[in-house]
């Protein structure tokens, strides 16, 4: 019993909507290993809480008056001692703002039950390898994305391709993809230089994916991925990619 206190998770609910906050503390009552510390109706407030009661996680809205969930994430990245946040909206338009920040998870209302599980399991697992101690990298090791009914976790490394489509960009990881909604631009600068290199105007690839170069002729490259498929170099990267290539 006393070692199952000391590991529960010190939590803090920051909602503006009373309805939502009751229905959080429901949901987390049935959940072991939590203590919920308090609640908090603004991001002021929630700031001032956490200075004062240094949880260790933050179940976070988005949407508030004055200053919402992304603005309370950013000024938590500022102290010594941050606690671990997972946003919860109802909106999926803040997904790419929610990575910005090093969100652990990001939730849709309303809130299914086993997906509270799932992103609470996921804070003890970053917390337990001391994710969030050191300082943070300045490019993404994830992305979340609108999928279906939910928002889903892609992990940087399962990455092969990244292609635009009009205002978005599509991830491509295996045989699946997902569609963000970014700039190419955006995307290249938060995307580790080491790992991923542009070859077009409209393409990103994978380093370790890219077996060779192929000369097609008329000054013509393309990168050749060892499965068949060859990506046409654009003009504007040949020099930066022939450069990785040798």
């Amino acid at each position: 019993m006393g070692d199952a206190a000391a590991a529960a998770l010190k939590t803090l609910v920051v909602d503006d909507e009373a309805m939502a906050v009751e229905r959080m503390q429901v949901l987390l009552a049935r959940i072991e290993g939590i203590n919920l510390v308090g609640t908090a109706s603004t991001g002021g407030q929630a700031l001032r809480l956490i200075e004062a009661l240094m949880p260790d996680l933050v179940l976070l809205d988005i949407s508030m008056p004055g200053l919402n969930g992304i603005g309370v994430a950013e000024a938590l990245q500022r102290l010594q001692r941050r606690p671990t946040v997972v946003f919860v909206t109802a909106f999926d338009q803040y997904a790419v703002s929610a990575f910005d920040v090093a969100a652990a998870d990001y939730l849709l209302k309303p809130v299914d039950p086993a997906r509270l599980r799932k992103a609470i399991d996921r804070v003890r697992e970053l917390r337990a390898s001391g994710a969030g101690d050191e300082a943070p990298s300045p490019y993404v090791s994830e992305f979340w994305v609108p999928y279906r009914s939910e928002i889903v976790r892609i992990d940087v490394d399962t990455i092969d391709l990244v292609e635009a489509e009009r205002d978005y960009m599509r991830l491509h990881t295996g045989e699946r993809s997902f569609l963000i909604h970014q700039t190419i631009k955006e995307l290249e600068q938060k995307l580790d230089p080491a790992k991923f290199v542009r070859i077009h105007r409209s393409r990103i690839l994978r380093r370790d994916r890219i077996r060779g170069l192929v000369h097609l002729g008329y000054g013509v490259w393309c990168v050749d991925l060892g499965d068949g498929v060859h990506h046409r170099i654009g003009r504007t990267y040949l020099s930066d990619v022939k450069t990785m290539a040798r």
